[in-house]
């Protein structure tokens, strides 16, 4: 089959489906896209809320908790305890399909009564504060936190490390981390930026095996060096000791220095690292990705974004361990053929249409089930029934189509409706990634909730907290700290914040002043570092002579980094000519 260009029913803009796209399009059974990937992208991640979190009462033990859901939302909401237990069962909430109303109709009504998890977590301890948090412990106030990582603070994307405060993107065994951005491997480090093996390093750019380099970018195993220079042991330290990096002002410097070195720094065109046949950004040990983001060790994907140990998947975002997924968002583990849902949290195959299921089989349109199958609706079939009425409800939803709010037509092989997600849009990571306004929310029917009215007493306003981290006690445990945007900015922030005990004593051990803007608004400050989740098309930026060109190099190529950012973004050659 040959490529086909078509026009996406969401933006308007072509899109082409390449021939491998109908094979697997095949293989899982499901029509091609209406929407185009960047449309659909932004369809999953408003199933996706990681940072709006709400304290409320469980559904069941009425105990106060923390939720991931607003209090306005119409079904139960369970504690982890009681959502995991065997005090309720999910089947009872089952409901028969009408074929005199549209499935995604059905659907919302439905889910409006079925009981949710308060936080998305999986064999978390001591994570209470935490959202989309797996097999780790001791994670505050983060998210995205998994593979047994461990005492991991204000951070997202966290893989198996630990003692990781205010951080994005850091795996491979990282540990004592603070304020670095796509991290391999790093151990004590600050302010770091695309470094992989660094030891002992502050405000640095692409560095790789590198030890107590400061304000420094794209060395290769260098030791004791400051701005790109050499020296020796005693003077660095010496040096080191003079910029006081004990106190907020002298780091407010340092800060402005380390945004000129990161226009300095030469960019590789893409993040790329041991992967065959590849495009994208930030990939590691990958085979056969196109246009995937934040990916390792996998083979065979497109338009995935923060994946691993995946094969065979496409539109895929925040899960691993699964294969033959499509369209999917959230949390996976042992999945396998789970197309257009919402965390199949482990072990489930064959389904369609879920959220929130555990080692089940042959689902449809179903919600927290357990070791269940044959479902639909969480009512059990058996599987000659089910196979029938899994057939009819398809030919269904292809003879009468949901039409969203803005006139986009749904049948079967659409992800969720955005206004059918349980959050509303200014929630989620499509707010994030797609920001937009109220007013064109409402255009497009997408739900919006004005932020909740914040009454804390502060009891020390931002230009009150401490300089020196020296001089700071124990006693302001105690105190309610003012947030230096105090609500007036776009990044959820939450005007006040208090300090952990963990928190004060990673700052003393690490010689880290307190800082004065609360989690949410430093966490965007972050974000804005990383280029975006596309791809554009530009010629290297290098314009000195190497072996394969004078003046301009006229080497192409397809990246992140868009034509208005700061970064030098070089080809693979010239690259590789500059920096080794």
């Amino acid at each position: 089959m040959e490529s086909q260009t078509k026009q996406c029913q969401n933006c308007q803009k072509d899109f082409i489906i390449e021939p491998d796209d109908f094979g697997f399009y095949e293989k899982i059974k499901v029509p091609p896209p209406t929407f185009c990937p960047e449309c659909r992208l932004q369809r999953r991640l408003a199933w996706r809320n990681e940072r709006a979190l709400y304290k409320r009462k469980c559904g069941l033990c009425q105990k106060s908790i923390i939720a991931m859901y607003h209090e306005s939302m119409p079904f139960p909401v369970y504690c982890r305890e009681c959502w995991f237990g065997d005090g309720w069962d999910p089947t009872l909430y089952g409901k028969k399909y009408d074929f005199n109303r549209t499935f995604f109709e059905q659907y919302k009504e439905f889910s409006n009564t079925v009981p949710r998890l308060a936080l998305w977590q999986r064999s978390s301890t001591n994570s209470d504060y935490s959202n989309m948090v797996g097999e780790s412990k001791n994670v505050y106030l983060s998210s995205s936190v998994v593979k047994e990582s461990e005492n991991v603070f204000y951070s997202k994307s966290v893989d198996r490390s630990r003692d990781i405060v205010d951080c994005l993107n850091i795996i491979n065994g990282s540990e004592s981390l603070y304020e670095n951005v796509e991290a391999q491997s790093n151990y004590n480090s600050q302010y770091l930026l695309l470094c992989r093996s660094c030891l002992d390093s502050y405000y640095s750019v692409d560095c790789i095996n590198c030890s107590n380099c400061f304000l420094s970018y794209n060395l290769r195993n260098k030791k004791f060096c400051i701005r790109n220079q050499q020296y020796e042991k005693e003077d660095y330290f010496k040096k080191i000791e003079k910029l006081n990096l004990r106190s907020r002002a002298s780091r407010d410097f340092l800060l402005e220095e380390f945004a000129e070195i990161k226009k300095k720094a030469i960019y590789r065109f893409g993040n790329i690292t041991k992967c065959i046949n590849v495009t994208g950004n930030n990939l590691l040990n990958v085979k056969n990705g196109k246009d995937c983001f934040e990916i390792y060790d996998v083979e065979n994907a497109k338009y995935c974004y923060r994946a691993f140990n995946l094969k065979d998947c496409m539109d895929f975002d925040y899960g691993g361990w699964s294969e033959l997924m499509y369209e999917y968002v959230t949390g996976s583990l042992n999945d396998y053929n789970v197309k257009f849902s919402y965390s199949a949290m482990e072990s489930v195959r064959n389904a369609d249409y879920t959220e929130f299921c555990r080692n089940c089989s042959n689902l449809f349109g179903c919600i927290s089930l357990k070791n269940t199958e044959n479902a639909i609706l969480n009512i059990i079939y058996s599987k000659e029934e089910y196979e029938k009425l899994r057939t009819q409800i398809m030919e269904h939803m292809n003879s009468n189509p949901f039409i969203d709010k803005a006139g986009k037509v749904y049948r079967y092989g659409e992800f969720f409706p955005i206004e059918v997600s349980p959050w509303v849009y200014n929630e989620t990571l499509s707010q994030e990634f797609f920001p937009i306004t109220k007013e064109e929310a409402e255009r497009n029917g997408y739900p919006w909730r004005e932020p909740d009215v914040k009454n804390f007493e502060i009891t020390i306003p931002t230009e009150n907290i401490l300089d020196n981290i020296d001089d700071v006690s124990e006693d302001i445990l105690k105190d309610v700290l003012g947030c230096a945007h105090a609500g007036e900015c776009a990044h959820q922030c939450n005007t006040a914040f208090r300090l952990t005990n963990y928190e004060l004593v990673f700052y003393k051990k690490h010689n880290i002043p307190l800082p004065i803007l609360c989690p949410n608004c430093r966490y965007y400050e972050r974000f804005k570092v990383m280029p975006a989740l596309k791809l554009w098309h530009r010629q290297c930026m290098c314009d000195k002579k190497h072996t394969h060109h004078e003046g301009r190099c006229e080497i192409e190529f397809e990246t992140s980094y868009a034509p208005d950012r700061p970064e030098i973004v070089y080809c693979e050659k010239c690259y590789q000519q500059e920096v080794y």
